[in-house]
């Protein structure tokens, strides 16, 4: 499947212009990662854009994720993005293991980019000159982006051997690069 096909497939089952734009800061995340990581940029991107395609339709686990990965494979989509996306998903876990650098980067940018996303909603600046420092401020402010794990974005650092900081500001700049798109350009 290219990008174009993958983004066809989003619009076709998510209305939600909000998880588009999740989907998309994800695409951007996992794409970053994959530069450092040694990943190729397009697999790892289109697991980041189709992560969470099915979830409007199929939000409770064990649905969301399973469902998406039997469109998928009906489509023909290679296993290893198939694995990435159901890696994501706690339950999915005992067979679908966070063993590979792809399905580690998955599970670390999945919260992270939704948090970021929301920091940067409340900042006049949005997502310019946003710091590590900022977004950790918020982490302990337990009633903002309440429903967003902070123990998820630790562990995501942990799972890829790097300081929360360094994840952050990894995240910070990959959502920079895509600003425009995920409507968080300037006011």
């Amino acid at each position: 499947m290219d990008r174009e096909s993958a983004w066809q497939l989003v619009r076709e089952y998510v209305s939600s212009e909000a998880l588009r734009q999740h989907m998309l800061c994800v695409e951007a995340a996992m794409r970053t990662y994959a530069a450092k990581l040694g990943g190729d940029l397009e697999q790892w991107g289109l697991v980041g854009l189709l992560h969470d395609f099915d979830y409007e339709r199929w939000p409770d686990p064990p649905t969301h994720t399973r469902e998406g990965a039997r469109i998928l494979r009906e489509r023909g989509v290679d296993e290893e993005i198939v694995g990435a996306i159901l890696s994501h998903a706690e339950w999915n876990h005992d067979e679908y293991l966070l063993d590979r650098p792809l399905r580690k980067a998955l599970s670390a940018v999945d919260e992270l980019c939704g948090f970021i996303y929301a920091v940067a909603l409340v900042r006049p600046t949005r997502l310019d000159d946003m710091a590590a420092t900022s977004v950790k401020k918020k982490m302990k402010a337990s009633q903002f982006a309440a429903a967003v794990s902070r123990e998820d974005i630790a562990r995501g650092a942990e799972l890829l051997g790097i300081s929360l900081d360094e994840h952050i500001s990894n995240c910070i700049a990959a959502l920079l690069g895509v600003k425009d798109a995920i409507g968080l350009g300037s006011r």
